[in-house]
Order: structure tokens, then sequence, then C-alpha cells
């Protein structure tokens, strides 16, 4: 009976050790925040050249990191795209590249899938969202069944409401949800990267103690454009005049606030950025900012094309990533690198394990970040829904149309090359000059890694996820 307290106190201690232990290997584990606006172009930031938009602090953190000068999303419209940063594979592997989901959508990103919430949140991390998800507005496809513990934002873009200039949609009130409920129908849209930007400093000073991952996929720049009051001030009074008269939604005139709402933007990105330092989290957070595809208003500099479109300017999107005392700062990055390589990223920092039984297509990319090491992508495949457009290998680009005929795309917004073409990026990011005649044994090189790609995809793909019966989750009225 003596020995009793003993064990008992050797036990407590055992107990104290392990709970020690188990908080040291937390505290080692980095934050991860990222910040993904909606419909932003590649020039749309001071850092990458555009001079009609004001950017400071996210120049100051392109200064204090690195500028991903190659970063890639999989998809150029915003389902496809947030579906591969998810998943880390690309939409088509996941059913998920034919266009955009709407309001009371039967289709979503399958519950099976395994996002990057639930690959951190087994290894101990809190995990947030606040903002535009986009890959299911039923049940089981919301966030919080797909590994977030907090969602606050809404369930589409916010240009799925009664004011849609398409009015054959008769979509019913945008809602804006917190968890799983409808909180408010129509919130007012000018305060939507206010608001977000709130939520995701809040959830920073209460998961300061603990490792999190942040996801702030803002509703803004898409149309409509929306900005809070103190940024209509910059705005010209003739416009202001126009928006307050609108009737519905005057998508022209909002248009022209577009540079205003890129200024909020860099705004929210200095707050996420304040609050880490604030809390005492800088050094053991790493922070990327990018976009979900190219433009509808914004400007691609010298890339062609834009939102929708398979040349550069649908895909390659501006992209900002810090983590100080580990990404060393100042680095302009042209390794090609895409928002799939996340994923597998962020695992291997926290310790995470990567699901074994399916093909992740992202890569770890932690030793381009940090160590100048080349890409470990060989090849980055561009889709038009659910047809394989383009492939590019190191510099090479192979736009895959027609053999024989001319281009006369005027490779705008939503564009794709109608015929074959071959373009060395490191020297014609514009895509202008057709090398396909000099150099037909890369064209073939990269035609055959496109024809295998397609094939390995037809043997490991999944499907996305499907209801029987869905419903919209504010009435239409």
């Amino acid at each position: 009976m003596s020995q009793l307290p003993q064990i008992a106190h050797g036990v407590l201690a055992w107990m104290l050790a392990l709970v020690l232990s188990v908080a040291a290997k937390l505290a080692d584990k980095p934050n991860f925040v990222i910040i993904f606006t909606d419909d932003q172009g590649y020039a749309d930031l001071g850092c990458f050249g555009g001079d009609h938009v004001r950017t400071p602090r996210i120049d100051k953190m392109a200064k204090e990191g690195a500028k991903l000068t190659s970063f890639y999303v999989a998809g150029n419209v915003c389902t496809p795209s947030r579906a591969a940063l998810m998943t880390g594979s690309y939409p088509k592997r996941v059913g998920l590249a034919g266009g955009v989901f709407l309001s009371g959508d039967k289709n979503g990103l399958n519950p099976d899938e395994i996002t990057i919430a639930e690959v951190l949140k087994p290894a101990g991390y809190a995990t947030g969202m606040f903002g535009k998800w986009h890959l299911g507005d039923q049940p089981e496809f919301l966030p919080t069944r797909q590994g977030f513990d907090e969602f606050f934002g809404l369930p589409y873009s916010h240009d799925i409401h009664p004011f849609h200039g398409n009015k054959g949609h008769l979509f019913p009130p945008l809602p804006l949800m917190e968890m799983e409920k409808v909180i408010e129908e129509e919130p007012d849209a000018d305060y939507l990267t206010k608001r977000i930007t709130e939520r995701a400093v809040d959830f920073i000073e209460r998961h300061k103690d603990e490792p999190f991952f942040l996801y702030v996929p803002h509703p803004i720049p898409h149309r409509p454009i929306h900005i809070s009051p103190p940024f209509m001030e910059e705005v010209p009074d003739a416009i202001k005049a126009k928006l307050k008269d609108e009737k519905g939604i005057d998508y022209p005139t909002r248009d022209k606030i577009y540079n205003q709402a890129i200024s909020e933007i860099d705004w929210s990105v200095g707050e996420i950025l304040d609050a880490l330092k604030a809390n005492g989290i800088d050094e053991k957070t790493l922070v990327i900012f990018t976009s979900d595809n190219g433009p509808s208003v914004g400007k691609t500099g010298p890339l062609s094309g834009g939102k929708g479109s398979t040349f550069e300017g649908g895909q390659r999107v501006p992209a900002v990533v810090r983590w100080p005392g580990t990404i060393p700062a100042g680095q302009t990055i042209d390794e090609l690198v895409t928002a799939m390589d996340l994923l597998p990223t962020f695992a291997k920092l926290a310790g995470a394990e990567l699901p074994s039984d399916r093909v992740i297509d992202g890569k770890d990319i932690l030793p381009t970040l940090v160590d100048g090491a080349a890409s470990p992508t060989e090849a980055f495949f561009y889709f038009k829904a659910n047809a394989l457009k383009a492939v590019r290998s190191g510099k090479w680009k192979l736009h895959i149309g027609r053999v024989n005929g001319s281009d006369k795309s005027r490779r705008g917004k939503g564009s794709s090359s109608p015929v074959m073409a071959l373009y060395n990026l490191d020297e014609d990011m514009a895509e202008k000059n057709n090398l396909l005649k000099e150099q037909p044994e890369i064209a073939e090189k990269l035609r055959s890694a496109a024809k295998d790609f397609e094939a390995e995809l037809s043997k490991n793909s999944r499907p996305a996820g499907q209801v029987d019966k869905a419903e919209t989750l504010v009435p239409r009225k």
C-alpha cells in the first residue's frame, strides 16, 4: 500500500512529460495562411509591374519573402481552381473540371476527397475558412464537412443572386453563412472584404498558441465589384454618383472601381500580417497570397488571355509567399510551381500524412522556395473544362489545336489557341512567336506527354460528389 502514492506520482509525472512533449511538438509546427483572391490578374500588383494599382503591403510582403512569377492555378474559372487547391489534384481528376456551381446544385466536392484542412487536422491543426467556398452548397459539400472547424462566408460567388445579368437564372437571395446556417440574406457586398478580414484576424488571435491553417478566399474583385466606404473616397465623384443611382447592379460602372478593390485587398493582407506580428507568430507562419484565375476586369501585363483562357493570362497568376527566417527575403522565383503543390508542402512541414490511396498531382516545393531547387513538376497541363488544351514543360508550352491553319484568335479572356502552337515562355510570355516549325521534336515530346497524361487520368480519376435532390439554401422569392 505504501507504494501506491509513489506509483501514482510516477504516473502523473509520466503523463505530464507526455503532455509537455506533445505541446513541444505542436509548438514546432508552422502555421499556414492562404489568401486567395477572385479574378485578379497577373499584373494587378505593384510588385508584378502594375502601375494602375496601389499595393504597398503586398509589395512589402514580396520584399520580405518571394515573388513566384511562374505560379499556376489548375483551373481558369472558380470551381475547378478551388477544387485543385483544396485536393492537390487536377480538377479533371476529381471530377470538377466542367464549370462552376450555381445555387442549389446537386454536384460538389466529393466528401471522400481529402482537403488541405483534412490533412492538417489529424496533425493537431485548428482550421478556419472565411470567404467564398464555391465547391458545392448542399450540406454534404460545405467546408464544415471538408475539414474546417470554422466557416464564415459565401457558398458560391456573390453574383449568384437575383440581380444577375442573366435573368433566366432566377437565382435566390445570396446567403451569408456561419458554419452550416444562413445568417443573412443579401448581405451588403460593400463590406464583404472588411468582414472576412475581421474574422480572419480574430481567428489568428484565438489560435495563436496552437498550429493553425487559415484559408481566406476573398469574393472580390470578382464582378460585380464592391468596396467599403473608406475606399470609396478614392473614387471620382462622377462614378460615385452613378453607383448611388444604379438600378440593380451596373457592372460596367462597378468595373471602374476595380483598382480601389485591389487597394482594399491590400489593406486586408496588411491586417493579417500585422495580426501575426502582434501575436508573436510572424516567424512561424507561412503566408501565400495569390488569385484563383486570371481576370475578367483586371490586367495580365505581358501575358495573353484572361479568365477562362488557356493562354498564360488565364492560369498564371500573381503569387507572393512569405515566411520570415525560413524563406529567404527578396527572391524572385521563376520555377514552375502550382497551387496544387501547397497540400503536399504543408503536409511535409506539419508532419502530416498524405493519403496513399489516390493520386495527388502536387509536389513538395519547399526546396524550391528555400534552397532555390529546380521545380519538382516535370509538366503542367492546361484544361478548358474537360478538354486538355495545352502543356508546359520547363520553358516550352504547346497548345494542342489543329495542326494546320492560322491563329486568328484574339487571345482574349476565355480564349484558347485554335491551332497547334509552340512557345518559348522564357523569351515569349505573350505567346506570339510560334516555333512549331522550328522545334518539331520538342512539340512532339510535349504532345506525347499530354497523351500519356490523359491516359493516366482515365485510369486514376475520382468522381465528383452528387446528391439525389438539391435545394437552395434560401428559397427563391
